[in-house]
């Protein structure tokens, strides 16, 4: 991991500074980072920067709601690619699996695992990233890092898949914001 990323992703809580175990740049845009998380011996925390006006924003954790405002706008404008984007989005969860050693850790927290074998989706739905705040390319490995967060924290989990779910079937707004907003960190 190149240190400028270590430098950029690390950040002090309780008088001790958090160090990223994977810190990748997206899109030239984004910097998306997985710290080690305090629910479990797995768990991981994502944080994540973005590029705003050339300079870094403060460190972030993303949230359910932002990813789905994004995807509703996305849907406003382009629906049948979006509808398509979320039923691969639902294959991902699906396929994804909880992290239960410091091997699998290892490897899940690799960009190239992460994203190289989605390289074809994130082509094929590029269109939307003129639409909305976030990139594909980072939707894509957000998705990811929330899965399989919430999937290590709780492998019965469904939060996530549930959000997905009310998004594919047009669920009103008030719907899709209960779910994207319910707090469980």
């Amino acid at each position: 991991m190149p240190e400028d990323l270590v430098d950029k992703m690390a950040f002090n809580k309780d008088g001790e500074r958090k160090v990223p175990l994977f810190a990748e740049r997206v899109n030239g845009k984004y910097i998306v980072a997985a710290y080690q998380g305090s629910l479990s011996e797995y768990d991981i925390l994502i944080k994540y920067r973005q590029l705003e006006n050339e300079s870094w924003s403060r460190i972030r954790t993303p949230k359910h709601i932002h990813w789905a405002v994004d995807i509703l706008i996305k849907m406003h404008e382009n629906k049948e690619q979006t509808q398509s984007f979320l039923d691969f989005l639902v294959g991902v969860w699906v396929d994804t699996e909880p992290i239960r050693s410091t091997q699998a850790r290892d490897q899940i927290l690799d960009l190239e695992y992460l994203l190289e074998a989605n390289s074809g989706e994130i082509e094929q739905y590029e269109e939307l990233s003129e639409q909305g705040e976030y990139s594909v390319k980072f939707l894509i490995l957000l998705a990811k890092l929330l899965m399989i967060q919430e999937k290590t924290n709780l492998e019965t989990a469904y939060m996530f898949k549930n959000l997905l779910d009310a998004l594919r079937s047009g669920q009103d707004i008030f719907k899709i914001v209960s779910i994207a907003t319910h707090r469980g960190r």
